[in-house]
């Protein structure tokens, strides 16, 4: 039996629809929380840049190979680290790198750029609603994620609904329903150990009847080596697809920042099985590898979307290259 949980929360519309005070202060606020959130990592990898910044005077292969120490040490991760410092080495062939303080300006450039390289706009789907799914392995925050985007998109004045297709986590129906109050959203559920893909199909027909803007599907968490979960995650697709055109327009693959370069060799393949299109990057805020997400856009090609800096509603953030380069480098 499928059902409709309906937890609207006045309240909490109002929290998440409160502006912070015009576009600047916004944007103020924004990097403040970015700088916040990768403060972990700043401290040990701003600190190392700073003092390579300080004693060079001239750029040099110590001076090159001690930055190369730094980024390996952030998780930006070995692959990635060669492909700068073969451009910082490059750029001092052609033109001499006067300092550190430029040094520090050309890192930026190169960070910044590995991070838009495969940033492109989530088209819009000719008509309502647009379908995202949320895949990953279990404990990454992938329920929490789907009740925090639930509310970020509430904040942007767009209707709502979400889909609890995680039918096999004991309690991920439940803890999906806080959520949904929490953000003031509309659910649709059936019961533990349901069919993922009836509930969805139930959730899609809502979401088209209603005219709802976002369809938020919460999927179970699974291994890219489990074949009947991933076969289960296949027919949810074209359940999707069959009642939307182009469904799902978003796979949004949550990884645990704290998990480094072992969360993304194993993202790596679960790409290749799930479809991903975009990376939430959880828990940025409690760990020093926060140059996780350098590697993530390199290595995997993939956009990093949204980052997860607390366990409030409002602690998901919309991935931005600029404000994280500034946040982390200054």
């Amino acid at each position: 039996m499928i059902t409709l949980f309906t937890g609207y929360d006045e309240e909490d519309k109002k929290k998440a629809q409160e502006s912070e005070g015009g576009e600047e202060e916004q944007k103020s606020g924004f990097f403040s929380r970015m700088r916040q959130a990768v403060t972990r990592t700043r401290e040990t990898f701003s600190t190392r840049i700073n003092d390579i910044v300080a004693l060079t005077r001239e750029v040099d292969e110590s001076s090159l190979e001690e930055l190369e120490t730094a980024l390996i040490m952030s998780d930006i991760g070995v692959q990635t680290t060669t492909e700068i410092l073969d451009a910082l080495r490059e750029r001092a062939r052609r033109q001499a790198i006067e300092g550190g303080a430029e040094l520090r300006d050309l890192l930026k450039t190169q960070i910044r750029g590995i991070l838009e390289a495969p940033m492109r706009p989530v088209a819009d789907p000719s008509a309502p609603p647009k379908v995202t799914f949320l895949v990953g392995v279990n404990g990454t925050g992938k329920t929490t994620t789907s009740g925090k985007l639930a509310a970020w998109y509430r904040a942007q004045d767009k209707t709502v609904l979400l889909c609890a297709a995680d039918t096999f986590r004991a309690a991920a129906i439940e803890q999906l329903e806080v959520w949904a109050s929490r953000s003031g959203v509309e659910m649709i559920k059936t019961r533990q150990g349901g069919d993922p893909a009836a509930v969805l199909y139930d959730a899609a027909s809502a979401a088209k009847a209603r005219n709802i803007a976002e369809l938020i599907v919460d999927t179970a968490g699974r291994l890219h080596t489990k074949s009947g979960l991933m076969d289960e995650l296949d027919k949810m697709r074209r359940t999707a697809s069959k009642l939307i055109p182009g469904a799902p327009h978003e796979v949004l693959l949550v990884m645990d920042a704290t998990t480094g370069q072992n969360g993304l060799q194993q993202a790596r393949q679960f790409t290749q099985s799930a479809g991903a299109t975009g990376i939430v990057l959880t828990k940025l805020d409690g760990t020093a590898k926060g140059g996780i997400a350098v590697a993530i856009a390199r290595e995997l090609n993939l956009p990093v979307r949204f980052v997860g800096v607390g366990e409030q509603m409002s602690d998901l953030l919309e991935f931005s290259p600029e404000a994280f380069v500034d946040a982390l480098l200054g």
